[in-house]
C-alpha cells in the first residue's frame, strides 16, 4: 500500500489553532474548532490504523471535489486493483441512538445522518469518475475509530464498520486480490488533479489585529512561551526558529500586511530583540522599497 496524498492539517484548523491561541472564540465558532480538532485527530487514528493495509493499493487522504457546483469532501479512498473504497471517518464520543432514520444523541439532540453524507460522495464521486473517463467499482464505508462510542438500536448495514469491527474488516481489506498497474497510478494523478480550492478565511470568526493578544505560541500546547522562550509543557527553542514561527503565523493571519522589523517585533510581544527579528529577516527574506516603504517578502 503506498499514500500518494498525505493527510495534512488544513488550512482552516491551522488558522483557528492559531486563532485560539490569541482570542476567545463566540460559542458557535469555538464548537467548530473543536469538532474540526477532533475530527482530525479521529483521521490520524484511521491514518495509523491503515499502515497495515497490506495490499497492493493506493491511498488518497482529504480530497474536496466540486462537481456540477456542489462540493464533496472525502476523508480517504483506497485505490485497488478492481475496486475503489471510499471512507468515511467519524471520531464520535460516547452514546448515540437511532430513531427510524434519525440518529440523535441521549439528550435528544438532532445530529446529521453520516450515512446520507456517505451516500452523497459516493454519488458525487461516481460522476466525478464519469466525467473523467473512468468506470471503477466504489465501496463506501462510514468507520467508527473511537472504542467509547456506541450506537443503541444499529441496524445491520455492511456500510457501517464499528470499532469493534475495525480488525476483521481490515482482514477482509487485505484479502481483497490487487495487482495495480499505470491505469491505476493514472486515476490517482486525475483524483488529485481535479480537486477544488475553498478559502478557509470565510468560515474563521471575525478578527482584528489589535484584539489578538500577542507573543509566540508553542507549537505543541499553543500556551504563550516566556521571555526565555520556554513553554509550561517543557519545549523550548532558538529565538531564529521562534521567531521564523511567529514569522509564519503572522503571514497566515494577515496574508495583506507588510512584513517589517518592527511590525514582527510587535507581533512576538517583545520577546526577542529588534537586531536578531532584523537578522533573521534579513537571512530569510528579500528587502524591497526604501524609507518608511521598506518591507520584507518571502524568497521563492
Amino acid at each position: 500500500m503506498k499514500i500518494i496524498k498525505p493527510r495534512l492539517v488544513t488550512d482552516e484548523l491551522k488558522l483557528l489553532r492559531f486563532l485560539h491561541s490569541r482570542m476567545e472564540f463566540p460559542v458557535d465558532d469555538l464548537r467548530r474548532f473543536e469538532n474540526l480538532e477532533k475530527g482530525f485527530k479521529g483521521e490520524q487514528i484511521f491514518d495509523k490504523w491503515s499502515e497495515d493495509i497490506l495490499i497492493d493499493g493506493l491511498i488518497l487522504n482529504d480530497l474536496l471535489f466540486e462537481v456540477n457546483k456542489t462540493i464533496f469532501q472525502i476523508d480517504s479512498v483506497l485505490i485497488s486493483q478492481g475496486t475503489l473504497f471510499q471512507f468515511e471517518v467519524k471520531n464520535f464520543e460516547g452514546d448515540y441512538c437511532l430513531d427510524g432514520d434519525k440518529w440523535l444523541t441521549l439528550s435528544g439532540a438532532t445530529i446529521k445522518n453520516p450515512l446520507h453524507q456517505l451516500e452523497r460522495s459516493e454519488t458525487m464521486l461516481k460522476l466525478l469518475l464519469q466525467n473523467s473517463g473512468y468506470n471503477m467499482y466504489i465501496e463506501s464505508y462510514l468507520l467508527f475509530i473511537n472504542p467509547n462510542f456506541h450506537l443503541y438500536h444499529a441496524p445491520i448495514n455492511q456500510s457501517i464498520i464499528f470499532p469493534t469491527q475495525l480488525s476483521r474488516f481490515l482482514d477482509k481489506l487485505n484479502r481483497t486480490p490487487s495487482k495495480l498497474n499505470g491505469k491505476h497510478s493514472k486515476l490517482a494523478e486525475t483524483l488529485v488533479s481535479k480537486q477544488t480550492f475553498q478559502s478557509p478565511y470565510k468560515r474563521l470568526p471575525n478578527y482584528e489585529y489589535d484584539q489578538l493578544e500577542k507573543g509566540i505560541c508553542c507549537p505543541y500546547c499553543r500556551a504563550f512561551m516566556d521571555d526565555t522562550l520556554k513553554c509550561k509543557c517543557g519545549f523550548e527553542e532558538a529565538p531564529s526558529a521562534a521567531i521564523l514561527r511567529g514569522i509564519e503565523e503572522f503571514r497566515w493571519l494577515f496574508p495583506d500586511r507588510r512584513i517589517t522589523t518592527n511590525g514582527v517585533y510587535e507581533w512576538c510581544g517583545g520577546m526577542v530583540s529588534r537586531k536578531t527579528i532584523w537578522k533573521v529577516l534579513s537571512s530569510n527574506f528579500q528587502l524591497e522599497g526604501h524609507g518608511q516603504s521598506a518591507h520584507y517578502v518571502k524568497i521563492n
